[in-house]
């Protein structure tokens, strides 16, 4: 068991000091970790699919199509490239409908729904970090804020380790007990309540977000990252399996370390643009 507890640590603080160091170092470290962690994911989500009865998904298209749609919107985030950059991405979503139709497979319609789900599941919420990354400034220019995402994946991180510690210490009811049996109301309050703490110190460090602004992204965080956990939660009972792979040892598989920001990305892209309109 204390071996276990090593391994674990160990894995998370390199995990997350890589994580951090390529976000705040510079674009290229930035694209290069999560194109590599796009792949990665999608391989994994392909290779559970894939051991479903007469299911096949193309790792190698659907892989291809993870990287180019996360290059693409580095591209065009950047102001490196217009909209056309997303000419081949839309051509090979469309490659993956009509080669089932001359695949001969037994179950066509499910190889298009997985196949179409790693892009739209994980594929395009990653692809999504590049919004917040890059930000479009007057004219032409582009500037790069390193925070906005790294303060996703800081709320994130402390929400489940909030989550896990006043859950184990005070969790009674249970929050989703159909889907995930050990998760409680008392440990996502927790969760929550250490995150919006972590937003008030983020305001005081970065004022492109007034308190308030940066307590909704928190929350906003907290509520999909824990929708997002539950879903892959769903997605691993309907395919009977404990991790998503083992990767990282001691903490699962890429989909288990991301499965919360796969919600949490798309919501706090669209939160910031609200705050915009409003």
């Amino acid at each position: 068991m204390k071996r276990q507890f090593i391994l674990r640590a160990v894995t998370g603080i390199l995990f997350v000091a890589v994580i951090v160091g390529c976000i705040l170092y510079n674009p290229i470290s930035f694209a290069s970790v999560f194109t590599i962690i796009t792949a990665l994911t999608i391989y994994e989500f392909d290779s559970l699919v894939n051991k479903e009865c007469e299911i096949h998904v193309n790792k190698i298209i659907t892989i291809t199509g993870g990287i180019y749609l996360f290059l693409a919107f580095t591209g065009y985030c950047a102001n490196i490239q217009g909209s056309r950059i997303f000419l081949p991405y839309l051509i090979l979503l469309m490659y993956m409908m009509i080669s089932e139709l001359y695949l001969k497979r037994p179950h066509p319609i499910l190889n298009w729904a997985y196949s179409m789900l790693s892009q739209f599941y994980i594929a395009l919420p990653l692809a999504l970090l590049n919004v917040l990354y890059y930000q479009n400034g007057h004219g032409d220019m582009v500037s790069i804020n390193s925070i906005l995402p790294l303060s996703v994946f800081t709320f994130l991180w402390l929400n489940d380790t909030g989550a896990y510690c006043f859950g184990t210490l005070f969790g009674k009811h249970r929050l989703f007990e159909r889907i995930s049996p050990k998760k409680s109301w008392e440990g996502s309050i927790g969760g929550g309540l250490l995150t919006v703490a972590a937003s008030i110190v983020y305001a005081n460090l970065f004022s492109f977000l007034n308190l308030w602004q940066w307590i909704g992204l928190a929350l906003v965080i907290v509520i999909f990252g824990t929708w997002g956990d539950l879903s892959e939660s769903l997605l691993k009972r309907q395919l009977k399996v404990k991790d998503s792979g083992n990767i990282l040892p001691g903490h699962g598989g890429m989909l288990d370390r991301f499965d919360s920001s796969l919600m949490a990305i798309p919501a706090a892209v669209v939160y910031l643009y609200l705050l915009i309109l409003l």
